[in-house]
C-alpha cells in the first residue's frame, strides 16, 4: 500500500470508525480525518441539523458532495455510516485508498447505540435500526476492500489486526 494512499473507513454508526481510525492514524503515523466533522464544518450545522432542514435526501446530497472531494493525501478517514449512499463519494474514496468495513454484529451495534436522532443518523420515516442494518450491509459488503470482524474485540486487537491486514495489500 502507498504512503499516500487513504485509509477509508466504513461501517454502521457506533462500529468504531472515528475511535479506530485515531488510534489506527498514531499506530501507523498517519493523519486522521473525520468526515462528518468536514460536513459539519462545511456547513456550520451539526448533522442532526442538516436531517432536519433539508431532510434525509438533502443531507445524503450534502455528504455525498463533501466526500467526493476529499483528498488523497494518506490520511486514516472515518466516514459517516450512511457514506454508501453515495455512489460518487464511493467512486472517488474507492480510488484515494482502501476501503476497509468494520463489521459489527447488529445486537452489538443495537447495544453500543444511544439516542439515533441527536446521533444523526440517516433513518427514514417508520424505519427501525434492524431495517437499516439489514439494508446497509451488502452495500458496505459490495464496496469493501477488507472486511474486518470487529465483534468482542478490543481496539488494540481491531487495529492490529487492521495493521496486519492492510500490509498485505498491494501498491495500487
Amino acid at each position: 500500500m502507498r504512503r499516500n494512499e487513504n485509509i477509508v473507513l466504513i461501517g454502521m454508526p457506533g462500529a468504531g470508525k472515528s475511535t479506530v481510525g485515531v488510534v489506527l492514524a498514531k499506530h501507523m503515523g498517519r493523519r486522521f480525518l473525520d468526515s462528518d466533522l468536514v460536513i459539519q464544518e462545511k456547513t456550520g450545522k451539526l448533522l442532526h441539523e442538516i436531517i432536519s432542514e433539508k431532510g434525509l435526501d438533502g443531507f445524503l446530497a450534502v455528504e455525498n458532495e463533501i466526500n467526493s472531494s476529499l483528498e488523497k493525501n494518506g490520511s486514516v478517514i472515518a466516514t459517516g455510516g450512511s457514506v454508501i449512499y453515495g455512489p460518487q463519494a464511493m467512486e472517488h474514496l474507492k480510488q484515494t485508498g482502501i476501503v476497509v468495513y468494520l463489521k459489527l454484529s447488529y445486537p452489538e451495534i443495537e447495544s453500543r447505540l444511544g439516542d439515533l436522532k441527536k446521533r444523526g443518523v440517516a433513518l427514514k420515516e417508520g424505519q427501525t435500526l434492524l431495517d437499516l442494518y439489514e439494508e446497509r450491509i451488502p452495500l458496505y459488503e459490495k464496496y469493501a476492500d477488507f472486511i474486518l470482524e470487529c465483534d468482542r474485540k478490543s481496539i488494540r486487537t481491531i487495529v492490529e489486526e487492521l495493521a496486519a491486514g492492510l500490509a498485505r495489500f498491494p501498491e495500487k
